[in-house]
């Protein structure tokens, strides 16, 4: 059982294990974005492409962007301009592509006036076909 601290974290883990249906993963198909609106300007969606094992956001989640100063959306991770939190994301995403389980992380960001700020992090794998991870659902919730 995963340790998640926030509220929102715990539903969007909740809502990922209703949606595996006795499957490994579920698909990015199975969740409606309105069924997300608890989460959206919280969560990331990354592509996961193999050999190597490469990341690219599809969708970077809006409130990150206000927090961070700069936006992913249609970059690869390699792009992200911070190196330290490049990383640790990079660290993150392959620890739950290698695992193949969801996995919840406590981070400090440097934000955009030059703090740092805690977050929780919760990184969930999604495969289209049931058995290679070929998206992550990521969310950071801000504390």
């Amino acid at each position: 059982m995963l340790d998640i601290q926030t509220p929102i974290l715990r539903r969007l883990h909740a809502d990922w294990e209703d949606r595996r249906r006795g499957r490994e993963f579920p698909s990015r198909a199975d969740f409606d974005v309105l069924e997300l609106r608890y989460v959206i300007g919280k969560l990331s969606l990354l592509d996961v492409t193999h050999n190597p094992v490469q990341f690219r956001f599809r969708l970077h989640a809006t409130g990150v962007v206000q927090r961070v100063g700069y936006e992913l959306t249609g970059k690869h991770l390699d792009e992200l301009p911070a190196p330290a939190a490049r990383e640790v994301a990079r660290r993150h995403f392959l620890a739950v592509v290698d695992q193949r389980v969801p996995i919840v992380q406590m981070r400090e960001r440097q934000v955009v006036d030059a703090s740092l700020k805690q977050c929780e992090v919760l990184v969930l794998p999604l495969s289209q076909a049931g058995g290679e991870i070929d998206m992550l659902m990521s969310a950071i919730v801000w504390l």
